[in-house]
């Protein structure tokens, strides 16, 4: 079996770093926040095992794939456009598409735009959101000095000034307090305005058994090098997504779907996530599985490699 092999590629106007193994089937593995290719290194190989062509992008604004300066550079029409440009670039005219976090609306939304396009789709920690009736950020929670963590990446240089101020603790603190999944209920998701969102989250006295040191140096350096902006960015989109994509109000998926979770995870824990889940094959219409990992966080690809990939294949050889 070849070794994942690095290469850079144009595409929707920038410049895309892409991990990639194996030949056959394209299947393109979307990251989240705060993560990049390097989430993917264990599906990369096993689904390469299987046969398939397996590419793991630095998605825009992460590793060594371009970060545009404006914020508004950063929708998801511009995140899905990157995907669709990579079909091109890679000579592909059909690819599966996977999202883990922030990777999962892109990936969902993919699907939703171009059918044509992506085949098939997993999403994995985040399903399919509705859209609400009203600017999502006006809805976000706000008690006392406590506001909900979206709202405090608003704020153009204040999470990056906390982040950026020792990224190997920062990097260590999100994953291994799970992204501060011990936090209690009415806790979950909020930030002291004042402290910032690290002094919510435990950090554990040792790394999490998945996570390697050599794992957080990666992470660390890549972080190092970018900073965290490109990455932030994402989320000071948020209105700008519900305006732009309001042609696509609660549109449904016709493709084959998939979605994996974990029971740890802290995105289950936000309000109203429960019923989102639970009805999401009225909107995925062809749900192949709603797979709920046991004892598994937020960090579901990394934490349960084999579970998650084993899961991917036989989704992928039912096609």
């Amino acid at each position: 079996m070849t070794d994942i092999h690095h290469r850079t590629l144009d595409s929707n106007g920038i410049r895309i770093h892409i991990a990639e193994q194996g030949k056959g089937p394209l299947v393109l593995l979307c990251h989240g926040f705060p993560e990049g290719w390097y989430s993917w290194r264990h599906q990369l190989k096993a689904l390469a095992e299987a046969g398939f062509h397996a590419v793991a992008p630095d998605m825009r604004g992460y590793g060594e794939t371009d970060r545009p300066e404006a914020v508004e550079s950063y929708t998801l029409l511009h995140l899905v456009g990157d995907m669709v440009g990579l079909l091109d670039a890679l000579g592909e005219k059909q690819a599966v598409i996977v999202g883990h976090d922030w990777g999962a609306p892109v990936a969902w939304n993919a699907a939703i735009m171009r059918p044509d396009l992506f085949r098939a789709v997993a999403g994995l920690s985040v399903p399919l959101l509705p859209r609400p009736s009203v600017r999502p950020t006006s809805l976000m929670a706000r008690m006392d000095e406590f506001i909900w963590y979206i709202l405090y990446f608003q704020s153009l240089g204040i999470a990056e000034s906390e982040l950026e101020r020792d990224v190997r603790a920062s990097i260590y603190t999100i994953f291994g307090s799970g992204f501060g999944e011990d936090q209690p209920s009415d806790r979950i998701g909020m930030v002291d305005s004042t402290r910032g969102l690290l002094h919510g989250m435990s950090k554990p006295m040792n790394l999490p058994s998945w996570l390697s040191e050599q794992d957080l140096d990666h992470f660390t350096k890549q972080f190092t090098n970018t900073g965290f902006t490109g990455a932030l960015n994402w989320y000071r989109n948020i209105d700008r997504n519900w305006e732009l994509l309001a042609p696509f109000a609660n549109a449904n998926i016709t493709v084959p779907s998939l979605y994996i979770y974990g029971d740890r995870d802290v995105v289950g824990r936000f309000p109203g996530m429960d019923k989102t889940i639970a009805g999401l094959s009225n909107r995925a219409l062809d749900l192949r599985g709603k797979l709920c990992l046991k004892d598994c966080g937020h960090w579901t690809q990394q934490e349960q490699p084999a579970e998650v990939s084993t899961a991917l294949i036989n989704f992928l050889k039912d096609l």
